[in-house]
Parts: C-alpha cells; structure tokens; sequence
C-alpha cells in the first residue's frame, strides 16, 4: 500500500517546549511508527512546502493508566519526530498564532 505525506505526519505536538523550538525553526510532530527519517523529512517538505535540514526521532513509550483496582492499562506508544529546517527556509504558518 502506498504511504502519502498524510499518512506519515498524523499531527503537531503543541506543548510548552516544543513552542519555544519554534523560534529555532524547530517543529515537532506525531508520525507513523514505520516512518524512517528521510520519508518524514519529504512529507514535511510536501506539505509545507520548506527545506528540512535534520530529523530528530524519538519512540515515545504509552504511559502506564489505571483502569479501576487491579488491571492497568496502556496508553498507546507512538513516534515523535523533531524536523529542523534550514535558515533560509520559510516558517511553517500552522505554529505562527500559537507562540
């Protein structure tokens, strides 16, 4: 089955650190498990439209949750990619309101 850039970058990730990168043209994203970094840094760059310099991944284990007294649950684990892009490049206009 072929993979498109949607099916490769599923979200941002929008937390107090990953806002701070952003001046650093540093932006952090959820993406598939089976995505390796050059498939994620060409979705970027399509969806986009900037140039990724480097891609930074991480595997994010599912936090451990209770469920009631005795079963505890798992959150799902899941891949976060931190994409950095070059300095002549253009921002990514999704993060600009949010800083």
């Amino acid at each position: 089955m072929a993979t498109t850039a949607y099916d490769i970058i599923k979200r941002p990730v929008i937390t107090e650190q990953s806002m701070e990168q952003t001046e650093m043209k540093r932006y952090t994203f959820e993406v598939a498990k089976s995505a390796n970094k050059i498939e994620i840094a060409k979705a970027v760059e399509e969806i986009f439209g900037v140039k990724v310099v480097k891609v930074n991944t991480l595997n994010m284990q599912g936090k451990e949750k209770r469920t009631g007294a005795y079963p505890k649950g798992r959150r799902p684990s899941w891949k976060k990619a931190v994409v950095t892009l070059s300095e002549d490049s253009k921002t990514i206009e999704f993060f600009e309101g949010m800083v």
